[in-house]
């Protein structure tokens, strides 16, 4: 399940909104996370309208870890370079071969 932090900044995108901190803040009391405040000009979301990004929230967080371990197995950009300079078809190949190990999800 996706997390609310997602599901919010979704629905603020929809509506050409971008998340700060002072105008919307979250919480979890040990019963869920739930909205504590809200100071946009728009009006905050039900339940129910979150639950309509629970896909494309899902999506995202999922593409976000696979950036992430792309990331940690592509190297130091330094090392890539070099790699590049020596063999830039070998370097092709060894991030290509980690693209298709760690797929991105389409939404």
């Amino acid at each position: 399940m996706a997390n609310l932090y997602t599901k919010v900044k979704k629905y603020l995108e929809d509506n050409s909104k971008t998340w700060e901190d002072t105008k919307v803040s979250l919480q979890n009391d040990g019963s869920g996370d739930y909205i504590k405040s809200w100071s946009y000009n728009i009006a905050e979301p039900t339940d129910e309208q979150l639950a309509t990004y629970e896909s494309s929230a899902q999506t995202e967080e999922n593409n976000n870890a696979i950036r992430g371990t792309r990331k940690s197995a592509y190297g130091d950009i330094g090392d890539q370079l070099d790699e590049i300079y020596k063999d830039i078809d070998a370097w092709k190949t060894r991030i290509q071969s980690i693209k298709d190990a760690n797929p991105k999800e389409t939404e």
